[in-house]
């Protein structure tokens, strides 16, 4: 039974595995792996973003950690990139986040980072799967009032995590005339994000930041960037940056209201860091769904580029194994992984901020470096996720489709590691050209597997 994807366990709240009694299981067999690790009983700091169900799924987890003997604090709503920093800071044994990051809100989720701020490994989930399989909860008796004591120390966590990004990552970041617009997706960045930038000095604009418990995401944040590009554009500020749900994703827009992608901020960011000898190895980690765009403006400054499969634990992977300073994928998630292991909107935001600071530029001008060659990316609906090269239909389109490419283009098909989904993204010289190619492998994949 596999539950754990790319972004740690997702689905329906209430539904399996995320219904009461599975939920138990999955806090019970994280605190007894840890404590079988520690030779004593573990320490887990939990949070969650502003979805509606969070407080009963983070009671389950709770429940079942405390009926293997763990200790537990929460922080309350805060960001995922918050409770990676809390682990670290406080030397918790894990870190367990209860979020769906971009999804809506009937969804949720659970993440757990090890005491490093790293995603626990794939050994432990591979255990908590085979203990969900093997066994019934226990007597949840005993955590009923634990989240009302908690009360007080989930105020003190979410402080604190403001101080270390205002006065250790932006100690040197001033934003005093800056006009921001900030739109926090009803999440959890409501309550942090604007504190952050207007201690750093901005003229802050907030939209999205009146969570309800079910509009987190819903035609806001970094997947829906049109009322952020309207609120730059009608109050001429100089830039906007979209947070989703749990804000370790950050989208920007620039002074005409365009957007400015993960893509643009790792080019810009990599300027950066080589004009003050900071980019080690004189490389950059991205995904293979990064624009080839990317690959070249990179190339011509002397930058490699490492593309790693799509998912911010396999671009940490990279960053490390190759001793690289700089990461990330389209979407807004970037790591610095001298800074923090966990991707962070905010630590994203400081570090684009302080590049625009410096360079005198504007947003938008900076972006303009980056030349993208036109990508399609067309998503299908399937009932199973067989490995690609064993479809003989599907095998056989994508050939014929690179032959046509004739070496002048990309072409990439994924599942998606969180829904049910197959990917096709095709890059090429061609916008009408690659976006029939798109449509029509998408068609055999519909008719083989869909």
């Amino acid at each position: 039974m596999k539950l754990f994807g790319t972004d740690g366990i997702r689905g329906v709240a209430g539904q399996f595995p995320l219904d009461e009694k599975t939920v138990r299981i999955i806090g019970q067999s994280l605190a007894e792996n840890l404590a079988r690790e520690l030779g004593r009983p573990a320490n887990i700091v939990i949070g969650r973003d502003t979805r509606e169900s969070g407080p009963q799924i983070e009671l389950a987890v709770a429940s079942g950690a405390a009926s293997a003997g763990a200790s537990l604090r929460s922080a309350g709503v805060i960001t995922t990139p918050g409770v990676a920093y809390i682990t670290r800071s406080d030397s918790f044994d894990a870190g367990v986040v209860i979020s769906a990051s971009h999804n809506s809100y009937q969804d949720n989720g659970i993440k757990v980072f090890a005491r490093s701020g790293k995603k626990i490994d794939d050994e432990t989930e591979r255990r908590i799967e085979a203990d969900v399989a093997s066994r019934a909860a226990d007597d949840p008796a005993g955590a009923t009032n634990w989240l009302r004591d908690q009360a007080g120390t989930e105020k003190e966590f979410q402080q604190r995590y403001v101080k270390y990004l205002a006065n250790e990552v932006g100690s040197e970041l001033r934003l005093e005339g800056l006009r921001l617009g900030i739109d926090c997706a009803n999440g959890a960045a409501s309550h942090i994000a604007p504190k952050l930038f207007e201690r750093l000095g901005a003229r802050v604009e907030v939209i999205g930041a009146s969570p309800d418990g079910r509009n987190i995401n819903e035609g806001c944040g970094s997947l829906h960037l049109e009322g952020l590009q309207r609120l730059v554009v009608d109050r001429r500020l100089d830039l906007g940056v979209a947070f989703d749900g749990d804000a370790d994703r950050a989208l920007f827009v620039d002074e005409a209201g365009n957007l400015v992608d993960g893509d643009a901020t790792l080019l810009i960011l990599a300027d950066r860091l080589k004009a003050k000898g900071l980019l080690a190895g004189d490389l950059v980690v991205a995904t293979v769904m990064s624009n080839l765009g990317l690959e070249l403006a990179l190339n011509e400054r002397g930058v490699e580029l490492v593309r790693a499969p799509v998912g911010d634990r396999y671009v940490l992977e990279e960053l490390l194994a190759r001793g690289a300073k700089l990461g990330g994928e389209q979407s807004g998630h970037i790591i610095f992984p001298d800074i923090s292991l966990a991707g962070d909107g905010m630590i994203t935001a400081i570090q684009l901020l302080g590049a625009v600071k410096e360079s005198g530029r504007t947003l938008g001008q900076l972006a303009s470096q980056l030349t993208r060659y036109p990508q399609v990316l067309v998503n299908v609906a399937v009932q199973s996720k067989p490995p690609i090269e064993t479809i003989p239909e599907i095998k056989a389109e994508i050939e014929r489709i690179e032959r046509e490419m004739e070496g002048r283009g990309r072409l990439l098909v994924r599942y998606s590691g969180t829904e049910n989904l197959a990917r096709v993204m095709i890059e090429g010289e061609s916008e009408k050209k690659i976006n029939e190619q798109a449509h029509r492998l998408a068609e055999v994949i519909r008719h083989t597997i869909g």
